[in-house]
């Protein structure tokens, strides 16, 4: 049954991600904005929704490690696995603004939650502060692009309704959590077949289940020649992880932090996200290229066989 649950999964995250793409970059032309910053947004807010349920789900259970390990796995994944596989596949320019805006701000955020839970927990002034600062983070990104665009005249022309563009992010968005609802528990159920930790499984493959979403959008994105999308879904999808996720969950409940978390699995994000700005480096041609899409890869699978092997 669980290899059932997998392909049926796969389908639904497949026909969401491709028009995630498709309505994506259609309201991005209805906002006047660009296809980078509503990759930052509403696509990776959107792709990240079952990392939300889950964890949220999560969180209410009393079932911390997966709530916090479903994130901090998914951050790594989504850079070390699905940016990589993405890269490998087909070169991802990067823009200036990723470099000089986003992923400052997506590294703030990791090192702030870092120095959060340095007391084994996460509490709700913490999450206050999170949710805050990704609203500052996102009405700022709109009203720069949009600033920015008006200037240059360098507007693209919807070819569909704002109503039908919408329409397409709320169906795709459907898809893609039902589609990683079903992939994660055929994936879960395997894991625990086999008999490893809540943890492992958590940081493992819950994480790569629910990042799944990212992986299908920024193929499909890449594919369409969308990379300003494929990228800053990736770096959005991290952003909404910590401050828009763990956010909502520690407002709603404190969460205790696994020690090996804290020592083991935050840490090896940290140091994935600052190893993703080597990469992308210099401001004006970064590039992720397919080189350095096998290094993350060979990096993600390393953290994976020691994560397995201990647990």
């Amino acid at each position: 049954m669980e290899y059932l649950y997998l392909l049926i999964g796969f389908v639904l995250l497949f026909v969401g991600g491709k028009y995630l793409v498709k309505g994506s970059v259609e309201f991005a032309a209805h906002l006047k904005v660009s296809t980078l910053v509503i990759g930052v947004t509403v696509v990776s807010f959107a792709t990240s929704a079952p990392e939300l349920a889950v964890s949220l789900m999560a969180a209410i259970n009393n079932q911390p490690d997966i709530s916090i390990g479903n994130v901090v796995g998914s951050n790594i994944a989504n850079i070390a696995f699905i940016l990589a596989l993405t890269a490998i596949i087909i070169p991802i320019p990067v823009s200036r603004n990723s470099v000089t805006f986003d992923w400052p701000f997506m590294m703030l955020a990791s090192i702030l939650f870092y120095v959060f839970i340095l007391n084994l927990k996460l509490q709700f002034y913490e999450g206050l502060l999170f949710v805050a600062s990704l609203t500052i983070f996102s009405y700022w990104s709109i009203h720069k692009s949009r600033k920015k665009r008006n200037l240059n005249n360098d507007l693209k022309k919807p070819e569909i309704s704002l109503f039908l563009s919408i329409v397409f992010l709320v169906l795709s968005a459907v898809s893609l959590v039902f589609g990683s609802k079903y992939f994660t528990l055929g994936a879960e159920q395997i894991a625990r077949n086999i008999g490893v930790s809540e943890r492992v499984i958590s940081v493992s493959l819950i994480a790569v289940g629910t990042s799944i979403p990212e992986l299908v959008t920024s193929l499909m994105a890449a594919i369409k020649k969308e990379m300003d999308i494929s990228f800053g879904n990736i770096i959005g999808s991290n952003i909404f992880n910590l401050l828009g996720i763990l956010g909502i969950s520690s407002m709603i409940k404190t969460i205790p932090i696994n020690v090996l978390t804290l020592k083991i699995d935050v840490l090896w994000m940290l140091g994935i996200s600052f190893l993703l700005f080597l990469a992308i480096f210099p401001v004006k041609k970064g590039r992720f290229t397919r080189i350095e899409g096998i290094i993350f890869l060979t990096i993600y699978i390393f953290y994976i066989y020691l994560i397995y092997k201990r647990g």
